[in-house]
């Protein structure tokens, strides 16, 4: 058999990679992972977490306070799909959405769009980030050779900007203003505000085919 059916064996089952996706940033507990797949049942998710984690793709333990209960986090062999996830996602992202498609993401889902439709040359020469604050929820971007690489937490960055996710997904999808969406106190920015809308132009939105 060759490497891409063992592959298959092991993530090729609907929502396996999609369970992936959202513990690629870090670790979380059942109801955080359910709430972030919508669509996908409490059985299934169920079936799904015991099937990665019995192929050696994500465990589970107790979580750190002041989380209480279990959460489940990817290994070391889960983390080295990140690649194959950024390469679905270029390759998907083109594709239309199909009908009963979910009209926000998560934050992870976000953050994944996100770099998977980074035009790295829209911001050529740039060494910068940008914190992004979500509600319960932060991302740090950094911007250099690499591309765009994301990190969940609060850190110190150029510029700040404070919004829900459909926010983000309209700043950066659907080509909304940031200062409308600022005026109309949907977002706050601030810091380097010249570098947050250079950035939010320099993903592939599919809008110009």
């Amino acid at each position: 058999m060759c490497g891409i059916a063992r592959a298959l064996d092991v993530v090729g089952e609907r929502w396996s990679l999609l369970v992936v996706r959202e513990l690629l940033y870090g670790p979380k507990r059942f109801a955080d992972l359910h709430r972030g797949l919508p669509g996908l049942s409490q059985n299934v998710l169920t079936q799904r977490l015991r099937d990665l984690e019995e192929s050696g793709v994500l465990a589970h333990r107790s979580a750190l306070p002041p989380i209480a209960g279990q959460v489940y986090e990817l290994t070391e062999r889960g983390r080295a799909l990140e690649s194959v996830l950024l390469a679905l996602g270029q390759w998907g992202s083109p594709l239309p959405p199909k009908p009963g498609s979910a009209t926000e993401l998560s934050a992870d889902a976000l953050v994944v769009a996100l770099r998977t439709t980074f035009l790295p040359e829209a911001m050529e020469g740039v060494r910068a980030s940008v914190q992004l604050r979500l509600p319960g929820d932060a991302f740090h971007l950094t911007i250099g050779s690499e591309g765009l690489v994301a990190a969940r937490g609060d850190m110190p960055a150029d510029a700040v900007l404070t919004c829900a996710v459909r926010i983000v997904q309209d700043l950066v999808f659907a080509g909304r203003p940031l200062d409308a969406v600022v005026e109309a106190g949907l977002a706050t920015a601030d810091g380097d505000t010249v570098l947050l809308r250079r950035l939010l132009t320099a993903f592939d939105d599919g809008r110009t085919g």
